[in-house]
């Protein structure tokens, strides 16, 4: 794998902030979304997560995004099932994707955590495409940020346990970390 950035479109969120001083990136979070939930898109830029992450969700669009009223959330990255990624917050700032977090005891995942969500659902198949993408996303991001080990890779499930449970039994951890291991090595 190469350290060269994957193809990005840049999309600039209006929902993140600076890191706290002095604060190194050390964990990757994976996410999946899908708005309204199991409805897939063939035009990122004018979907639903993708307006959710621009602060522009019409919210009486769908039923289901009362609960989104008000809320200003983000990620670093979107990969949508056809495998392009969408980069909405820069690397270096924090998006709002871990809300009320722990790892390894320690609160704010935000304030050290890169969150890269996955076009999708806890319960459907993850796309070859998808995969490719974030494998490369994580080579490049594991090249710029040594702090961030195979060990320091999550899904949200597993730092908001009970709150959380993306991305879900349909994504191959196996085949993700295989992966990393290629790369790592």
């Amino acid at each position: 794998m190469s350290a060269h950035a994957p193809t990005m479109t840049i999309r600039h969120s209006p929902h993140f902030d600076a890191r706290p001083e002095g604060e190194s990136i050390s964990l990757l979070v994976i996410h999946n979304i899908s708005l309204p939930a199991g409805h897939f898109t063939l035009q990122p830029e004018q979907s639903y997560v993708d307006a959710l992450f621009m602060g522009t969700l019409d919210c009486n669009a769908d039923p289901s995004f009362n609960d989104l009223r008000g809320m200003r959330v983000s990620a670093h990255c979107v990969i949508w099932r056809d495998g392009r990624i969408f980069n909405y917050v820069p690397f270096d700032k924090r998006a709002w994707h871990a809300g009320k977090s722990d790892f390894n005891g320690r609160e704010r995942c935000n304030d050290f955590a890169i969150g890269i969500e996955l076009e999708g659902t806890d319960n459907l198949l993850y796309t070859e495409q998808q995969y490719l993408s974030l494998i490369q996303l994580t080579d490049f991001l594991l090249q710029q940020h040594p702090a961030i080990t195979s060990e320091r890779i999550v899904g949200h499930c597993d730092i908001a346990p009970g709150r959380k449970t993306d991305p879900g039994i349909a994504f191959d951890w196996k085949r993700y970390q295989r992966a990393i291991k290629e790369f790592s090595v």
